[in-house]
C-alpha cells in the first residue's frame, strides 16, 4: 500500500520524531512511504529513513502546506494519510476534499484540546474548532494519543469520533541505540546515583521544580541529574543551580543525538511537566531500564504509570513530593520484568495494528 505520513515542522521533539518511527515501521514492513514535512527545523539536515521517501514542502506557516498538499494528492494518489497535531489535521482533511482524494485519513491528537480550541467568539482557536466541527466526517480516523485527552474531545465537541491509539516507541532501532556505549564520567560510575530528564527547556516541563527536588534530596544523600535538551529557558535554569549550589550534581546536557543510551545506564527517570499530551520520552526512558518518577499532570502519566502500579506519580508543582517520589525510587526501583510489561502497548505491532484496525485495512 501507498502510505504518507505528514507532519508540519520537522524537529527534534515527539510529534515530527513520533511520525518518523511511524513512516519507518510502515516502510519496515514492504509498504510505499513518503514522509511529507512542512518544515525543517532550522539547523537540522532533512532527515533521511531507510526505504522512506522524503519530501520538504519548505513552508514554514501550517496555512501555507494546503496547496503543496493539493497538488501531492493529485498526483500522487496515497491509499492512507497519517496525519498529528489538529491544525494540520485540518489542512490534510481540507485538501483531500478539494482535491478530490479518495485517501483514508487517521489525524492524531497531541495535546490537551483547551490549548488548540476556544469557545472565545472570532477567535483563531474558535474558527478552528468550528473547520473542524465541519470537516471531521472526512477523516476515517480521529485519534488521541491517550485515552484522558479522548475525554478531553468529547467534551468540547458534540458526538466527537475521536478514539485512543497509541504512539510507536518501542523499535528495534530504539533498543539498539539503547545499546550504545556512553562516554561520560557521571554515567560510568556507579558510586553516586544518577537522575536524568529530557525534554525542551521551557516552563511547561516543570525543570524548576525538578531542581529544586533535587536539592532536596541532596541534603540527604548524593544525587545526580543530568537534563537533555535545548530551550529558551536554559540560563534562568542555569542561575537556578548557581543559586542551590547545585554545579556540582546537575548539568544541562544540551541536545544529544541519542539520549536513550544515557537512559539506560541511570537509576531514576524525572518527568516533572506540568502539562503532556502522551510524553514518549517516559515511555522511552523505561523502555531503557529507568525507574519512572512522573508528575500526575494531564495527560499521559496516570495512563502509562497505570495509577502507580509502573512507577511513582507526585503532585504537579510540588518539588517536596518530586523529591520524595526519587527517594522511594532510589530505595525501591521498578523491576526490569514490570517495566517490560508496561510498555507492551507502545510496541510496533501493537500501534500498527490498532491504527489498521481504525482504518479498515
Amino acid at each position: 500500500m501507498k502510505f504518507t505520513v505528514i507532519v508540519a515542522r520537522y524537529a527534534i521533539t515527539g510529534v515530527p520524531l513520533a511520525q518518523a518511527r511511524l513512516a519507518s515501521a510502515l516502510a519496515a514492513r514492504g509498504h510505499e512511504v513518503d514522509l511529507v514535512i512542512g518544515y525543517v527545523a532550522e539547523g537540522l539536515p532533512v532527515p533521511e529513513l531507510d526505504g522512506v521517501t522524503v519530501l520538504n514542502f519548505n513552508r514554514p506557516k501550517a496555512r501555507n502546506i494546503l496547496f503543496e498538499m493539493m497538488r501531492y494528492l493529485r498526483k500522487t494518489k496515497p491509499d492512507a494519510i497519517f496525519s498529528a497535531e489538529d491544525h494540520l489535521n485540518a489542512i490534510v482533511i481540507v485538501s483531500a476534499i478539494l482535491s478530490g482524494s479518495k485517501a483514508k485519513i487517521s489525524g492524531s491528537s497531541r495535546v490537551n484540546p483547551f490549548d488548540t480550541y476556544s469557545t472565545k467568539i472570532h477567535s483563531k482557536q474558535w474558527f478552528l474548532k468550528k473547520i473542524m466541527g465541519l470537516i471531521m466526517w472526512r477523516a476515517t480516523a480521529l485519534t488521541c494519543v491517550s485515552k484522558a485527552m479522548v475525554d478531553q474531545y468529547r467534551t468540547l465537541f458534540r458526538n466527537a469520533p475521536h478514539v485512543c491509539a497509541y504512539n510507536i516507541v518501542d523499535t528495534p532501532a530504539a533498543r539498539a541505540r539503547i545499546a550504545e556505549e556512553v562516554d561520560h564520567p557521571w554515567f560510568n560510575d556507579p558510586t553516586i546515583p544518577i537522575l536524568v530528564a529530557a525534554g525542551q527547556l521551557g516552563p511547561w516541563k516543570g525543570f524548576s521544580d525538578l531542581i529544586c527536588a533535587v536539592h532536596i534530596v541532596a541534603q540527604k544523600r548524593p544525587v545526580r541529574l543530568s537534563i537533555f535538551g535545548e530551550g529558551a529557558q536554559r540560563a534562568e535554569l542555569q542561575a537556578l543551580i548557581n543559586q542551590l549550589g547545585m554545579s556540582d550534581s546537575i548539568t544541562l546536557e544540551g541536545h544529544v543525538d541519542n539520549p536513550l543510551k544515557y537512559f539506560a545506564n541511570a537509576n531514576v527517570f524525572v518527568l516533572s511537566s506540568l502539562l503532556e499530551g502522551m510524553p514518549n520520552v517516559l515511555i522511552e526512558a523505561m523502555m531503557a531500564g529507568c525507574t519512572p518518577v512522573a508528575t500526575d499532570c494531564p495527560t499521559g502519566p496516570r495512563e502509562i504509570l497505570e495509577s502507580g502500579r509502573y512507577g511513582y506519580l507526585v503532585s504537579v508543582q510540588d518539588p517536596q513530593a518530586l523529591a520524595a517520589g526519587i527517594e522511594s525510587a532510589l530505595s525501591k526501583p521498578v523491576p526490569a520484568e514490570v517495566l517490560a510489561e508496561a510498555i507492551k502497548p507502545f510496541q510496533e505491532d501493537a500501534v500498527l495494528t490498532e491504527h489498521f484496525r481504525l482504518l479498515g485495512i
